[in-house]
């Protein structure tokens, strides 16, 4: 009986943890349902467990010594993928940017931090705010990262000002 309780308990732990796993295959919508040659692009995504991610986030916020603030807006995040492009060129970020621009995503900043370009986008109906996607542009490789959640656009704002102070 004991066996089977901790087979049954290695089987959910398992379960649980394959959103962890790092794939090889888009997990956006525009790079896997688009159909277009992205010219030897690699992917890497990542869908972020939240419930694992939270606790660790929150660890690293208090031992850097950061306010009250910011782990308030960790606490209304939902959900986090994350998508990294290697040999991503110029022309399949601003096909991304004209698809994100179709689907009512809004350009709120862009800060550039030495050498790296990081655009933030939200999704936004009425006051709330569901969808928030930041691009991390170098010269070398593309991340995106979607988070989900609710928001405000006090929130957002208050993320932008946190991370430029960074």
């Amino acid at each position: 009986m004991k066996t089977l309780k901790n087979i049954v308990i290695i089987v959910c732990a398992m379960f649980l943890m394959q959103s962890c796993i790092v794939s090889e295959r888009p997990n956006m919508a525009y790079f896997s349902d688009s159909g277009r040659d992205f010219k030897g692009a690699r992917f890497a995504s990542i869908n972020v467990p939240m419930f694992l991610a939270k606790p660790i986030i929150r660890r690293a916020l208090k031992k850097d010594g950061d306010n009250e603030e910011a782990m308030r807006l960790v606490r209304k995040v939902s959900k986090i993928k994350i998508l990294t492009v290697e040999n991503g060129d110029r022309t399949m970020l601003k096909e991304f940017a004209n698809y994100l621009n179709d689907n009512n995503y809004e350009e709120w900043a862009t800060i550039k931090h030495e050498g790296d370009n990081v655009n933030v986008r939200v999704k936004q109906k009425g006051e709330a705010i569901k969808n928030m996607l930041l691009t991390v542009n170098s010269d070398k490789e593309l991340v995106f990262i979607d988070v989900r959640g609710s928001f405000t656009a006090d929130d957002i704002s208050k993320m932008i000002n946190f991370a430029k102070d960074k």
